[in-house]
């Protein structure tokens, strides 16, 4: 086979380095998500937390498009942004806020560990990667590590923030795959800056239907959380994640998400106070193993 066909089939190893960087720039920006949720949920509905952070965020978008003289999608392309935006702009937000109503956010993280695996699963179907026997052997292993020590930390017992958070998992891998995919044609910027943007009549009518009360008059620290959710987790995190994407692969950069769970226990323990013990450093330590080994693992691309 030519250098050119391979090039074709197998990234390189200098575009999965970088798409690993800006994947892990991506998801220690997420890793504050679900802690910060926790700490505002109290104060707001959940649900104006999903939209409203999706509200500021699409704001700031229009801006930057406007600044940076963007196209217009193409119809195609506006479905996908559509289908993209129900999962990281209403469907994640939205479930991950009403899980974190009854949950502690460290098992809510550990919960959301699913989201690797169920990334790598919708862009084997609506991509052309294919991962190698080797990398499935690996990607199970990260998501059996993430599963074993929920049921070690008590996680069996079931709530009903736990299905929520499932569903929120489960949705949100669907929108990484197919932002994802468009990135490919328009940038991964432009990717959550259109998908915000189109979403804006949804989002901002829900918004202003739940919106509390004392809207004007709550702590400081709750506004500093959802400017943090707004601007950080759902828009200049995507910046960092729909490139790595880009670069290094859907299914391989989807892996380093199996960090997550550990970087926002870290992060309960810092904004929350929520203790974590020497368990979570060990399993922690065995999941970079797991990518470590899975980045060495064979991907075919389109």
């Amino acid at each position: 086979m030519s250098q050119v066909a391979k090039q074709s089939i197998y990234k390189s190893k200098q575009e999965i380095n970088q798409g690993l960087l800006l994947g892990f720039l991506g998801v220690l920006v997420f890793s504050f998500t679900l802690p910060v949720t926790r700490l505002i949920v109290p104060f707001m509905d959940p649900v104006f937390i999903g939209l409203g952070r999706s509200v500021i965020a699409a704001l700031v978008a229009v801006l930057i498009l406007f600044i940076r003289k963007q196209p217009l999608p193409t119809r195609r392309q506006a479905i996908l942004l559509l289908i993209t935006a129900s999962g990281v702009v209403w469907g994640f937000p939205i479930l991950s806020a009403l899980g974190m109503q009854t949950v502690p956010a460290s098992h809510g993280s550990v919960v959301t560990g699913l989201l690797p695996l169920l990334t790598v699963v919708f862009s084997t179907l609506i991509t052309k990667e294919r991962p190698s026997i080797g990398f499935w052997l690996v990607a199970l292993l990260g998501a059996a590590l993430v599963i074993i020590y929920s049921l070690l930390q008590g996680g069996a017992e079931l709530h009903r923030g736990d299905i929520y958070l499932f569903g929120s998992s489960l949705i949100g891998a669907i929108g990484y795959a197919v932002g994802g995919k468009v990135s490919r044609e328009i940038g991964g910027w432009q990717v959550i800056c259109w998908a915000l943007v189109l979403s804006l009549p949804i989002t901002a009518t829900g918004a202003y239907y739940f919106k509390p009360e004392d809207l004007f008059n709550l702590p400081a620290f709750v506004y500093a959380g959802f400017l943090y959710l707004a601007l950080a987790s759902q828009l200049f995190g995507f910046f960092f994640w729909n490139k790595g994407l880009v670069l290094g692969g859907i299914a391989r950069v989807s892996q380093v998400q199996l960090l997550q769970p550990f970087l926002s226990i870290l992060a309960a323990i810092l904004i929350l106070g929520e203790n974590v013990d020497v368990l979570t450093y060990l399993f922690a330590l065995a999941v970079i193993v797991t990518i470590a080994v899975g980045r060495k693992m064979a991907i075919k691309h389109a």
